[in-house]
């Protein structure tokens, strides 16, 4: 939702409207990314603390820090706050801004992938282990080789082939990436270096995970997404077009990528057939919150799907802190996503 209609919100009123509540109220949470191990929810989302900077579109309001996990013994108990998982001050390599992190287990093992601001200021991915879902993990002394801008989100396939999606433009910098290196110049623009509205717009990067889960396997590749013609969407489609926050669920056989248009403030999501895709342009998820963005993830928990989602209604709008929020999510008989709204009418 625009900044300017933030003062004109009555917040009393909008949460009463609201079609769920935050999962917890004592810090500000965002960027939700939920996944069921041994039979309980767990929610790895960044960690909102207001850095006392003017708003901006770079994120230099958010003085984000550390993890703190949520758990929760199904979609409607209360969410537990496992306490710190994973501080700045522990990852050698990173310096500030520990954005949108996602989770994923193997052999036993959790695995913690987190972007962050290296000390030359350019967003990096790094991965911490743990023996315990909730943590707290160790980071790697790196953070993964060839890794850049934010968002990374890690599906299991049923083969049990990991992959990591990733990427975000404005200050997640993917738009710096476009030549395959590292682009500099302009650095408070986050507007630098975009296509064109004419052009094909900016695409989420997938690479496929080594066996450790520690490194990329391949070079990252675009997932791309296209409309109705099959044609790549456009950078001034931006109704429709990725701005952040990739996910990627499984329904009917069918591969699900999901994202943020960012500022046009939608959640929507695409079709494939495999995990590469390309995938098709399918429809909105969530119609726009209050606060700046929409960050999201789909997780089943026995015999139905739900969204995890966030919206700044906590904070009454203040710096856009977030809280994290879930509500069912349906498919139709067709395999097609309702589209929900946050606020009842």
């Amino acid at each position: 939702m625009p900044e300017d209609s933030i003062a004109h919100i009555d917040f009393e009123e909008l949460n009463k409207k609201a079609i769920s509540q935050p999962l917890v109220k004592h810090i500000y949470t965002a960027d939700p990314s939920a996944h069921v191990f041994n039979g309980k929810i767990y929610i790895y989302p960044s960690h909102d603390v207001d850095a006392g900077d003017a708003f901006d579109d770079l994120g230099s309001h958010f003085a984000m820090e550390d993890y703190h996990i949520l758990s929760m013994d199904s979609p409607t108990s209360d969410a537990v706050d496992n306490g710190n998982a994973l501080h700045v001050n522990d990852v050698p390599w990173a310096s500030k801004q520990m954005w949108a992190p996602d989770a994923a287990e193997k052999d036993g093992k959790y695995y913690l992938f987190f972007p962050a601001k290296a000390h030359d200021g350019i967003f990096r991915i790094g991965v911490a282990v743990s023996d315990s879902p909730v943590g707290p993990f160790t980071p790697q002394p790196e953070a993964i080789k060839n890794s850049f801008s934010i968002d990374p989100a890690v599906y299991k396939d049923e083969d049990g082939t990991y992959y990591m999606y990733f990427g975000g433009i404005w200050g997640g910098q993917l738009q710096r990436w476009r030549s395959g290196t590292f682009n500099a110049e302009q650095p408070e623009s986050p507007f630098a270096f975009l296509p064109e509205a004419n052009e094909p717009a900016l695409c989420a990067k997938i690479a496929k995970l080594t066996d450790d889960l520690l490194e990329f396997a391949e070079e990252p590749k675009d997932v791309v997404i296209t409309d109705e013609n099959d044609e790549p969407l456009l950078q001034g489609d931006t109704d429709r077009r990725f701005f952040e926050a990739s996910w990627l669920h499984k329904y009917n056989g069918k591969y699900y990528f999901s994202y943020s248009t960012g500022d046009t403030h939608y959640l929507c999501y695409a079709i494939g057939d495999n995990p590469y895709g390309p995938f098709k342009y399918a429809g909105r998820i969530l119609e726009p919150v209050v606060g700046w963005t929409s960050h999201h993830s789909i997780c089943a928990f026995e015999d139905k799907w739900y969204l995890f989602y966030h919206d700044s209604s906590l904070s009454k709008g203040v710096t856009h802190l977030r809280s994290v929020k879930v509500t069912e999510l349906v498919h139709d008989e067709n395999g097609l996503i309702k589209t929900i709204k946050p606020y009842i009418d």
